[in-house]
């Protein structure tokens, strides 16, 4: 069995031109990438939703500080009504997936009622949604040159503001995404 090489824990920078609109100027964190697929979290689209509105949804304890105004992020097209922690993984949660040393995703109650009641990971951001591709889709949407990609790090992940995560993700390969014009170019 051939190794497969897989892009998990890198970022997918889309390029100017990506026409889809789910994914236009994002930054995804591939979380998952095997033969059967991959699955990525988009993590520079600020919802208007905040932290505190989804723990009233899920009646978790009344938040302490600021993580009550956190914005919840639009993690990609598919299920946008389950939720996924991207966090530091620093301890075991129900039902985890870890990305890497410095990058875990979540999927259950246990973490988000930690992080309510104060006690959760350092770090932390929430999305709801995720994005998806079939085997062999990344792939070859990588081969078309529809995303840069680069390795993942949890400063892009947790401490980079939003609206700067496009150019800096870019940046950790030596791109000046800025510059890049929108056209595809074909030689």
């Amino acid at each position: 069995m051939s190794h497969f090489p897989g892009l998990t824990n890198h970022l997918l920078i889309a390029m100017p031109a990506m026409g889809d609109p789910n994914f236009h100027r994002t930054v995804t964190l591939v979380c998952e990438h095997s033969e059967e697929g991959a699955l990525g979290i988009v993590i520079n689209r600020p919802l208007d939703i905040r932290m505190g509105d989804i723990f009233e949804q899920l009646e978790l304890a009344e938040p302490v500080g600021d993580i009550f105004q956190r914005h919840v992020l639009n993690g990609g097209p598919v299920q946008q009504e389950r939720g996924f922690v991207l966090h530091r993984p620093k301890r075991e949660w129900d039902s985890m997936l870890k990305v890497s040393d410095e990058i875990g995703v979540a999927t259950s109650r246990d973490i988000l009622a930690a992080i309510a009641e104060g006690d959760g990971p350092s770090e932390s951001l929430v999305a709801l949604g995720y994005a998806g591709w079939t085997a062999g889709q990344l792939e070859a949407e990588m081969q078309a040159n529809a995303w840069l990609s680069a390795p993942a790090t949890g400063e892009i992940v947790f401490n980079t503001p939003f609206e700067s995560r496009w150019y800096s993700a870019a940046r950790l390969v030596g791109v000046d995404i800025g510059l890049m014009s929108s056209e595809a170019g074909h030689a």
